[in-house]
């Protein structure tokens, strides 16, 4: 889980919003959209019980046309064989033409199925056909394509039709959608309505719906309503929705925070110490948060360049006061040096003049130090020991005694550096090593090498056959106690060897 954490927090701040408000809106679109799927399945289920009560409504309508015919022409054909008159077709037309949308086609049987008259053009086929008094029978006739329809009344029959365009118009009195409609009758079918040469949006709704009690079947095929392209695509608009809240809101909160961020850090970045003022861009977004927060930064980096100011004011008052006080050592070591040189031209003995030099080259030796370490305290990179050593080595042949001033000193000296304790331990170690070869045997040639050793510290090798002296000399031990001492100082171990003495001094690195 927190590795899951780490990688989301690593992401951009504009890929984290747009997850974010897509985890937070998505439910909402899915619940949107199943709901709008669900009104829309609602909806088709409607129309279809719809079509489904449009084809009861037309069996309906047509089982009613067939009620009415039947019933006006059994009551008209009743009338007049009950009156006895002479022409009953006669009578029965008088009587049906006072009912209102009554077929006036009509044949009137005896009881035995002959005919006695007949009104209109009309032939009526299944002549074998009875019917008792109060009943009625019904059939389909495709040649005459019509629906033919025979009642009993008391002393005969009377048979009517209903011809196609009488049932389609009582079909579509009810309503329009109606692809198909016929009616059967078990052996026969009469086609009423046929739409097979339109092309239907949806397959239509069949239905079959018995009337006349059964004599007859209504067969019919209403069209669905179907749902349009735009009820389909309604139910994808939630969802549509969610994606463009997600996108508007990622894409304001990119331009009013996202981007004028990524501007004012620029330019902070591309800000560098020492510069006149910082620069911020022009555009930095409508918020005034992110404008604020520009002008923080200038703010904040004006005091810190006024910071930086008085550190630099005051850096620069402490290193002419570090260099006046090396300056004022380095001076008071050369008059020190200068007093130990006028006792000792004036001392009367050779012992006592012999101890102001020694002790007017140690000063020497320290006052060296003082002045490279003043020449190199401006960069702060330590003391630089190949002048350190030139300068001493020159400073001790000059204040040798005459018959050593011949004594050559050869240099061999990595440019290295080093602190000014080292420097000061350095110097005391060449001092009294020259200083010792040179009062032994002057004139022998003294060898100084220094070689960088690893990368923080340095070898410092002495070597010349003056050094080769009997170790039982007493002024040899003390020789030897004194370089050991600043071998210590070094915290190095001193290496000696036949005619020469080494010991590491610490330096920087490259």
């Amino acid at each position: 889980m927190a590795r899951r954490l780490s990688q989301f927090d690593r992401l951009p701040t504009g890929t984290k919003l747009l997850l974010i408000l897509s985890a937070a809106l998505l439910p909402l679109g899915l619940a949107l959209a199943w709901a709008a799927s669900d009104s829309l399945k609602d909806a088709n289920s409607a129309n279809r019980a719809a079509a489904e009560e449009q084809g009861r409504a037309v069996a309906r309508a047509i089982e009613s046309l067939i009620a009415r015919n039947a019933l006006a022409l059994s009551i008209a054909a009743n009338g007049a064989f009950r009156d006895s008159v002479a022409q009953p077709c006669q009578a029965t037309a008088q009587s049906l033409a006072l009912a209102p949308a009554i077929a006036s086609r009509f044949v009137i049987r005896d009881p035995k199925g002959e005919v006695i008259c007949t009104s209109g053009d009309f032939q009526p086929r299944r002549n074998d056909w009875l019917v008792a008094p109060g009943d009625i029978r019904l059939w389909v006739s495709p040649l005459d394509e019509a629906l033919d329809y025979r009642v009993g009344v008391v002393g005969g029959m009377a048979t009517g039709d209903f011809t196609v365009g009488d049932l389609r118009s009582a079909a579509t009195g009810i309503g329009k959608n109606i692809h198909e409609l016929t009616i059967s009758d078990g052996d026969d079918e009469l086609r009423i309505i046929d739409s097979a040469n339109r092309v239907a949006e949806v397959e239509p709704l069949r239905s079959a719906h018995p009337i006349a009690r059964g004599q007859l079947r209504v067969h019919t095929a209403i069209a669905v309503t179907r749902t349009t392209i735009f009820d389909q695509a309604a139910t994808l608009l939630p969802l549509l929705m969610w994606m463009v809240a997600a996108l508007l809101s990622w894409l304001l909160v990119r331009r009013s925070l996202i981007i004028p961020l990524g501007r004012l850090k620029r330019a902070v970045v591309a800000y560098q110490p020492g510069d006149e003022r910082l620069v911020l861009p022009d555009r930095l977004g409508p918020a005034a948060e992110i404008r604020e927060l520009g002008q923080a930064f200038e703010r904040a980096v004006g005091r810190i360049e006024e910071s930086e100011r008085q550190m630099a004011d005051a850096l620069s008052g402490q290193r002419r006061l570090v260099r006046e006080v090396h300056h004022r050592v380095k001076n008071n070591l050369q008059v020190v040096a200068s007093l130990l040189n006028i006792h000792g031209r004036s001392a009367t003995a050779p012992e006592a003049s012999a101890a102001y030099a020694a002790i007017g080259r140690r000063v020497d030796a320290l006052s060296v130090v003082h002045r490279n370490h003043f020449a190199d305290v401006e960069e702060s990179r330590g003391i630089s020991l190949r002048p350190l050593l030139v300068e001493l080595s020159a400073t001790l042949r000059a204040s040798a005694p005459d018959d050593a001033r011949a004594t050559s000193i050869q240099l061999d000296v990595d440019n290295v550096y080093t602190t000014q304790d080292a420097a000061v331990a350095s110097a005391f170690f060449v001092t009294e090593v020259v200083e010792f070869a040179m009062l032994r045997q002057p004139g022998e040639a003294i060898e100084i090498e220094l070689r960088r050793a690893s990368e923080l510290a340095a070898r410092l090798t002495i070597s010349s056959n003056a050094l080769m002296t009997d170790d039982g000399d007493p002024e040899r031990v003390q020789f030897s106690r004194i370089i050991g001492g600043l071998a210590r100082q070094l915290r190095s171990p001193l290496d000696e060897k036949i005619g020469r003495f080494s010991v590491d001094i610490p330096v920087f690195p490259e």
